[in-house]
């Protein structure tokens, strides 16, 4: 090899060999343990299956209206009861789950990938590179995401479309930069000189080595930003800049649950506020289990 004396060859082989055994993206296999960790997956999984297989599960067509059956509590035909226009709560529940789960999964997906690359050219290529992304992620940080969600939403009208492309914009600089500090860290690791030492280019070295060491806390942080983008999403619906009605979403849901609440009737409003709650904090709790357990790993 080309520029590789006969001391520095020997070591950087071992490095490398050490590399190529670390565990790279198959240390989150080892992570899943403990009660809490386990019940938190498990319920991610159950809501992610009854998203999929909504037009299976789902009892009743979630849109169908049936003004005789106004606000009916429980019961073996409506287990959840029925809302105002006489729509089953239960079907708008299991159809909720799609609108619930895949606005956030864009907004986490578009941001984590944005993030990741503007925290490794920041942290790699360091210099001005640096320094200009670091400041651009820092103003993107003082725009609120809810506010520029409204923003868009008053340009572009109501939807799922605008309060995603806003969260995602919002979301960006939290991943890019959580990349960027511990892509600094990473870089700063012998096997990432003993790589370049046998002849590997720079940014080869990034993605193919660097880049499947820092995935897990990546990956983390992508579950905790879930849940706070599912959060955030139900509330624009809630608000009205999100999904519209008749379309069955949890937070529009809540909105057109509290007029029932007068009436007496809770269950329109609880039951999807009941699913957000539980959804945002099985994410948080899978999030931070998979990030202390990371970390006392690394330590």
């Amino acid at each position: 090899m080309t520029g590789t004396t006969p001391s520095a060859a020997p070591a950087a082989g071992g490095a490398a060999d050490a590399l190529r055994r670390r565990p790279g993206l198959g240390r989150l296999r080892e992570l899943g343990r403990g009660p809490l960790f386990t019940a938190s997956v498990a319920v991610l999984a159950v809501l992610v299956l009854v998203a999929l297989l909504a037009p299976v599960l789902a009892p009743y067509d979630p849109d169908a209206v049936d003004l005789s059956a106004s606000l009916t509590g429980t019961s073996g035909g409506h287990l959840l009861g029925t809302d105002q226009s006489g729509r089953d709560i239960l079907s708008r529940l299991i159809h909720g789950a799609r609108t619930g789960l895949l606005g956030p999964l864009l907004v986490v997906g578009v941001s984590t990938l944005l993030g990741t690359l503007l925290g490794l050219v920041a942290a790699w290529r360091g210099g001005w590179a640096d320094a200009l992304l670091s400041r651009a992620m820092d103003m993107a940080f003082a725009i609120p995401g809810l506010l520029l969600a409204i923003l868009l939403v008053a340009v572009v009208g109501s939807g799922m479309t605008a309060p995603v492309i806003a969260m995602a914009v919002a979301y960006t600089p939290y991943a890019g930069r959580l990349v960027r500090g511990i892509a600094r860290q990473e870089k700063a690791r012998p096997y990432i000189e003993a790589y370049r030492v046998q002849g590997w280019s720079g940014w080869t070295v990034c993605v193919r080595r660097l880049l499947p060491n820092i995935a897990p806390t990546i990956f983390a942080q992508s579950a905790m930003n879930f849940g706070y983008a599912l959060m955030d999403l139900a509330a624009l619906s809630f608000l009205g800049f999100g999904v519209q009605p008749p379309t069955a979403d949890w937070g529009a849901m809540i909105n057109e649950g509290q007029s029932a609440i007068q009436q007496g009737a809770m269950l329109p409003a609880l039951a999807p506020s009941a699913c957000i709650v539980l959804a945002v904090v099985a994410f948080g709790i899978v999030g931070e289990g998979l990030a202390d357990r990371i970390s006392r790993r690394e330590r």
